[in-house]
């Protein structure tokens, strides 16, 4: 999955659309996936993570379903390991991860104001043109989810962020991104690939709240 993207011109023809070259303007497939982000008020995805440590060698793959809701309200519920959880409930994000740290949960107050919150997708594409210098990277196909647009991001304030880099993958079907793939400033890789996106859907409070287990310690941050 860590592969470099697939430029899938022969895809892009066989679908109508003309080939796409590297001089391609980035900024109106950012400014879809803006305008695609802002009408999502609540999102569910299954998600596959894979994480690449230079430190250790092989990926890190992990697999769950993703959730959030407008506005601080965030999950991703693993079932590869199963149990390990993420979730915002609104005022506090908590990190459970029992399959390496069983006896401790993280608990991080949520900012009220200054950033785009707990949300994987609108880090990127909220006000992207304020935010980060980008480059068109090229085209790939993502199986049942289609073809899409790469979109290379570097932050002009690095300061603000906890990653170097990033590269988006921005669907032609609707503008949602699909993939995301993270340098993060500790040297690790991260890619998260969304599958099976709900879009405004409901999705059950119970999936935003979190209680930690009798005898886990709760670690501040």
């Amino acid at each position: 999955m860590k592969a470099g993207p697939i430029v899938a011109i022969a895809v892009a023809l066989l679908s109508g659309s003309p080939p796409v070259r590297q001089s391609t303007d980035p900024w109106p497939i950012l400014d879809r996936a803006s305008a695609a982000y802002d009408s999502v008020h609540s999102l569910s995805a299954d998600f596959v993570q894979s994480i690449t440590n230079p430190l250790v060698g092989e990926p890190d793959t992990t697999r769950g379903r993703l959730y959030q809701t407008r506005p601080n309200s965030f999950a991703m519920r693993f079932t590869v390991p199963r149990g390990d959880r993420i979730v915002a409930d609104g005022r506090y994000l908590w990190l459970f991860t029992p399959s390496t740290t069983p006896g401790q949960v993280i608990r991080t107050p949520i900012p009220t104001f200054g950033t785009t919150g707990p949300n994987l997708i609108g880090q990127f594409v909220d006000r992207p043109r304020e935010r980060y210098r980008a480059r068109y990277v090229g085209l790939d196909t993502l199986g049942a989810e289609g073809i899409a647009d790469g979109i290379a991001l570097d932050p002009k304030d690095p300061s603000k962020v906890p990653y170097r880099s990033a590269v988006i993958w921005v669907a032609r079907r609707d503008g949602l991104v699909r993939r995301l793939e993270i340098a993060e400033a500790s040297g690790q890789e991260r890619t998260v690939d969304l599958y099976k996106l709900e879009v405004n859907g409901v999705v059950s409070p119970r999936e935003y709240k979190f209680t930690p287990p009798t005898g886990v310690h709760i670690v501040d941050q």
